[in-house]
């Protein structure tokens, strides 16, 4: 089979250009391509394009049209040769595509459940409330010098008690290691999720104005920590939390449909494959 690769920018003006003026509900039967007088649809590659940029968090680009529509070439002559194989009566393959298929249907259904009601402002504003609750922490604005070795960090740990805690920014300056040395070891506002637990915990235990008394370890280094000013971290405000919230409340929707589905169902369970089977006493 022959083909020529497409450029990027039309691959991109047809990815976009039919579907825009169509109903939600109508098929697309437009074309991306005949592979060996087989017909496949441009909705069949959007499926799957849609997929990979998932994969990549989105980022959309020309190059990742161009890679995505050769892998779909690729799929396409290989799955024609696994049906001339006819290994779509092979009973692996089989039971493969009943399990995408199920979980295909079973994902179109929860995203359909979640979709059927709009939240009220009074249960955005009681999700809301917990959010805050749960968001409350505190943030730290802190200094620090960063060294390789213990014996330098406990060096300049005595020069700063003889100086009663003065001149922290000069001695990062001159001996931090780290990217923040020219700022004098300025961290600026942090929480404790953005450093590493030996960093965080030691910030945790100390008073605003204090410096460690002893190096702290990390991957990093040994650490000198000054902790300058701490404050209860602000949360976003309810119009800047409502897409997250809807979102919540969806889940919760979701989940509450899926555990009546579970209830209501009529299972009867093979208790032989099912059954857990108990360890013989010792």
């Amino acid at each position: 089979m022959k083909h020529r690769f497409i450029s990027a920018s039309l691959l991109a003006v047809a990815m976009v250009a039919p579907a825009c003026a169509q109903d939600a509900q109508e098929v697309d039967e437009t074309l991306i391509a005949t592979v060996n007088g087989q017909p496949y649809q441009l909705d069949l590659f959007r499926a799957y394009y849609g997929e990979l940029l998932a994969q990549r968090n989105g980022q959309d680009s020309p190059q990742l049209q161009e890679q995505a529509f050769n892998e779909f070439m690729n799929i396409v002559v290989a799955s024609q040769a696994g049906e001339k194989r006819n290994l779509a009566e092979n009973p692996e393959v089989q039971t493969a595509l009943a399990l995408q298929r199920m979980m295909v249907l079973s994902a179109a259904a929860l995203q359909s459940i979640g979709a059927e009601t709009d939240p009220t402002e009074a249960e955005l504003k009681e999700v809301y409330d917990e959010f805050v609750k749960q968001s409350e922490r505190t943030e730290y604005k802190a200094r620090h010098i960063l060294l390789d070795d213990k014996e330098k960090a406990q060096a300049l740990i005595e020069q700063l008690n003889a100086a009663k805690g003065e001149g922290f920014e000069t001695l990062a300056e001159e001996n931090s290691l780290g990217p923040t040395a020219e700022k004098g070891g300025d961290l600026g506002w942090f929480d404790s999720r953005r450093m590493v637990k030996p960093f965080a915990d030691a910030v945790a235990e100390m008073e605003p104005g204090s410096y460690s008394k002893q190096p702290v370890q990390t991957q990093f280094g040994w650490h000198i920590i000054k902790l300058e000013e701490t404050r209860t971290a602000e949360p976003p405000s309810f119009e800047q939390a409502k897409p997250q919230l809807e979102g919540v409340l969806r889940q919760r929707q979701v989940a509450e449909a899926l555990t009546e589905l579970r209830n209501n169902a009529e299972v009867q369970l093979n208790e032989e494959v099912v059954k857990v089977k108990e360890e013989p006493a010792e």
